[in-house]
């Protein structure tokens, strides 16, 4: 058979990845703005929070460097998760067939992965007051775990 006369099938994998990744990572770092820079942190410092897992405490002394980097950690972690889900959902239909369930799922899962294996790993003690686990898991649930299974979804 001639493959180039053959109907080619685009993959649809990249745009669900960038876009999924783009949307967690963009609602995840404004939901974190939104509750700590009222607190008195400010969205440098909350960046360089997180470049501090590869960098240490030298990390808040880097500026607008440090914050960029972490910045650019941020949205590896959201590219790297949204990943994950899609390759996931192409093993595990249900993923996709009930993409707002498997949503708050995987919002729930990031956290937990997030908090309890990432973070400690960096030398980054998480919060976990009640109230502080309740907005991140919602956090968590809403801007990462819902727009990374509705995106792949949509691109399935």
């Amino acid at each position: 058979m001639n493959t180039a006369l053959a109907p080619t099938r685009t993959s649809r994998a990249l745009p669900a990845i960038v876009l999924g990744g783009l949307t967690a990572g963009i609602l995840d770092i404004t939901a974190a703005f939104v509750t700590w820079v009222p607190r008195g942190v400010s969205p440098v410092r909350i960046l360089q929070g997180i470049a501090k897992g590869a960098l240490g405490a030298k990390a808040y002394e880097g500026g607008l460097a440090t914050a960029a980097l972490g910045l650019a950690f941020h949205f590896l972690t959201a590219f790297t998760a949204t990943t994950v889900f899609y390759l996931a959902s192409r093993k595990i239909a249900w993923l996709t067939q009930q993409a707002i369930a498997a949503g708050v799922v995987y919002g729930v899962a990031v956290y937990l992965f997030m908090y309890f294996v990432v973070m400690p790993l960096a030398s980054i003690k998480p919060l976990l007051t009640p109230s502080a686990i309740v907005i991140a898991v919602l956090t968590h649930i809403f801007c990462v775990g819902l727009p990374i299974s509705i995106t792949v979804r949509r691109y399935s």
